[in-house]
Order: C-alpha cells, then structure tokens, then sequence
C-alpha cells in the first residue's frame, strides 16, 4: 500500500513540472492598440488575455501552444 502511495505521489509531481506560463490559444483580437491573445493555462485551465506586439500577434494562431514568458500561472 505504501509503494503504491509513493508512485501516486511521484505521479503527480511529474505532471506537476510542466511549465505553467504555457497553454493553448482560445482566441485573439485588437482593441485598440492591444494585439491580444486569450490563452488557456495548462496548468490550470484558466484563460487570460494579453497584449503582444503585431509581430508575436501575427505569428500565432488559434488553437496553436504558446508561453508566455514574463508570466507565471494564471
């Protein structure tokens, strides 16, 4: 029973050191001046949008993964 608890657990660590800064991209848009992407965590499920220059904008598609790099989860 023990062994069995202990794999559980390294189980779940595993799954737990993926980066948590990436996720999937649900949807984007322009406000504005803001060229967002609203992205779904991996981690967490959550989506959040945010703003990036045309450029990162235009390379990214829906549906694609995406990190976000200054970002820790969301």
């Amino acid at each position: 029973m023990i062994l069995m608890l202990a794999i559980g657990l390294v189980s779940c660590n595993e799954e737990d050191n993926k980066p948590c800064n990436c996720g999937t991209i649900a949807n984007d848009g322009i406000d504005g001046s803001c060229y967002w992407l609203e992205i779904r965590n991996d981690c967490s499920g959550n989506k959040k949008k945010f703003c990036f220059d045309q450029d990162v904008w235009m390379d990214a598609y829906v549906g694609s993964n995406f990190c976000v790099s200054n970002q820790g989860q969301w």
